[in-house]
């Protein structure tokens, strides 16, 4: 008579009990990605320096009858950020959503989009995931951060030259903090959409020749949306992921496989 084996379980998808941070939520990927968290039961603390936004986004998910606070904050102020974290955290998951940019020609491009584009993108992001990190190191728990770069820290683009940069710098940063905080259980991630229509990106991709173009490089034919990127997020924040850190997740329709 043979015996049943025992089957596996899947690990969840929950965030119930923990502590979530999205920045850049006030709208687009960072609310998308806010409403995944909170909808899994996450508590989710918004951030944008936007206060009307932040707060209409928060009290939203609130109304659905999730946990969710607005927190007006500019991550390119690295004093405030500490600040912030020690007093709202320690956070189990952060995403760090913030970002922006000036695509123009190389031969364009001035020091201050350099300034801008490096300054939020990468260092902001830098200075964001190190005091999450430091929060959960002091607290003793383990913890899941998500940095959100871009199929353009994979391969390289027209007139994005510094956009470019910006994500490569994300993408090699958050393997040496893979690294370097694995042994106190905090994973570090990249999620790296393609296009994907946002208030941000909503005039480009209505402009017929940059919408054929983008189109043209992408195997599944067509532009994201928001939804493609919340079930990436919430996997990489859960105990679904719970051997993943130090990896991209290509959210691109194939364009970085073509």
């Amino acid at each position: 008579m043979s015996t049943a084996p025992a089957l596996p379980r899947t690990p969840s998808f929950r965030l119930d009990g923990r502590r979530a941070l999205v920045t850049g939520a006030g709208r687009g990927l960072g609310l998308a990605c806010a409403a995944a968290l909170a909808e899994a039961g996450a508590e989710v603390w918004l951030a944008a320096r936007s206060a009307t936004e932040v707060q209409a986004a928060a009290a939203a998910l609130c109304e659905r009858g999730d946990r969710a606070h607005g927190m007006v904050l500019d991550v390119t102020d690295a004093g405030a950020v500490q600040h912030a974290v020690a007093e709202h955290g320690p956070f189990q998951v952060l995403v760090n959503n913030a970002g922006t940019n000036r695509p123009k020609p190389f031969e364009d491009v001035t020091e201050d989009d350099v300034d801008a584009l490096l300054g939020l993108n990468t260092k902001a992001a830098f200075f964001v995931a190190r005091a999450v990190a430091r929060g959960l190191k002091a607290a003793g728990l383990p913890g899941s951060i998500v940095q959100m770069s871009s199929q353009m820290g994979h391969v390289g683009g027209a007139n994005r030259s510094v956009y470019c940069a910006s994500k490569h710098a994300l993408e090699g940063m958050s393997k040496a903090l893979a690294v370097e905080l694995a042994p106190f259980g905090i994973r570090v991630n990249t999620l790296c959409p393609t296009f994907i229509d946002t208030p941000l990106t909503h005039d480009w991709l209505t402009t017929p020749a940059f919408r054929d173009h983008v189109l043209g490089k992408i195997p599944l034919g067509r532009v994201g949306r928001v939804e493609d990127v919340m079930g990436a997020v919430l996997f990489l924040a859960s105990d679904a992921a719970a051997l993943v850190t130090g990896s991209a997740l290509m959210v691109d329709g194939g364009w970085t496989a073509s």
